[in-house]
């Protein structure tokens, strides 16, 4: 069972497994949250080997009724993402990324699921230094509602492993990028704004460093983890590609022969970690896993798709809008309704 599935990087982790093992069927559970979307998945809907059914990772019920089926291993990808939207609502990512998590984690032992990874971040150790590369046992450091959400996650999972003996496996990547991805995040927003001819918003000086992770190497690594990681593990996937956001965007600005005075120099957001950085050599030797996409090689995929695909993404972003006021319509008029209620006892 996957979870999460039809977001950017389950949709890609679908899409992987089915092509590499004719043998294996998945079940991908998914909320449909704004930036989860089953057109995203269209290729392989009429699949046999791939079923999907909408629901909530925090539904206990549901989820044990779905376990109930039988299924080997779960990977979970279901999580509130984005650190802008974290800023702004941290309780709706502790709800999903915990509470939810947790949820996973009672049905999946009470099913005896025989591996369990939980597809974590590399925000959870914070900001790294100049030089540093954070190790799997480095201290969790996180400096945003979201990151902090994920590294709730990762422990509850360890404790899980510790208490229970349950098959827990951790992975903590990169920032992906690749065909699929919400155009919230930083290279999709820039690719589809600067088709438009649209400003390109960058935070701060530009400056932020991130080690940028080819979606397809890191499902890949998901895989290896999967079929071949520890126990009680956690495993660093990154790709050595370390560059700052400015020189990101200029490349996509390249690529797509827009000027660069298109970057627009907005106030940087609250908290903003200067720097990720990963050692992976513990996944390199007990995996036998190693990126293989170059970022120029990544990069031009990515233009290439976007640029081929403005239908997909005029869909998404006017389906997120539509999920993003109808769930604040809903709040508003369930909280006029309290006090509708109130007011007539008073």
């Amino acid at each position: 069972m996957v979870t999460g599935g039809a977001g950017f990087i389950g949709s890609n982790f679908i899409r992987y497994v089915l092509a590499q093992y004719p043998q294996d069927s998945i079940l991908n559970l998914d909320k449909l949250t704004y930036c989860g979307n089953l057109q995203t998945l269209r290729d392989v809907e009429k699949d046999e080997r791939y079923s999907f059914v909408r629901g909530d990772i925090g539904d206990r019920r549901k989820v044990q009724e779905i376990l109930s089926r039988g299924f080997e291993a779960i990977v979970h990808f279901a999580a509130d993402t984005h650190v802008d939207r974290s800023i702004l609502e941290g309780s709706a990512f502790v709800k999903t990324n915990v509470l939810g998590t947790q949820c996973l984690l009672d049905a999946a032992r009470q099913a005896g699921i025989k591996r369990f990874v939980l597809v974590s971040t590399d925000e959870v150790y914070g900001s790294a230094l100049p030089g540093e590369r954070f190790k799997e046992e480095s201290p969790l450091a996180p400096n945003s509602p979201y990151a902090a959400s994920k590294a709730g996650a990762d422990l509850l999972a360890r404790a899980h492993f510790r208490t229970y003996h349950s098959p827990i496996i951790i992975t903590r990547c990169t920032n992906n990028y690749g065909p699929y991805q919400y155009p919230e995040k930083f290279i999709p927003l820039v690719l589809t704004r600067a088709l438009k001819g649209q400003s390109v918003p960058v935070y701060g000086d530009g400056m932020q460093v991130r080690d940028w992770i080819w979606v397809g190497d890191h499902c890949a690594g998901l895989d290896a983890a999967l079929r071949k990681g520890r126990e009680g593990e956690t495993y660093n996937l990154g790709s050595g590609n370390e560059w700052p956001n400015l020189e990101i965007a200029r490349r996509i600005l390249g690529l797509l022969g827009r000027p660069e005075s298109l970057l627009t120099f907005v106030q940087d957001r609250p908290g903003h970690d200067r720097r990720y950085a990963l050692d992976c050599e513990k996944a390199n030797q007990e995996l036998g896993w190693a990126p293989q996409t170059t970022l120029e090689e990544g990069l031009r995929q990515t233009v290439d798709w976007y640029s081929s695909n403005a239908e997909w993404v005029r869909h998404v972003v006017a389906r997120g809008y539509r999920a993003y006021y109808r769930k604040h319509y809903d709040r508003r008029k369930a909280t006029l309704a309290k006090v509708l209620e109130q007011g007539g006892k008073n």
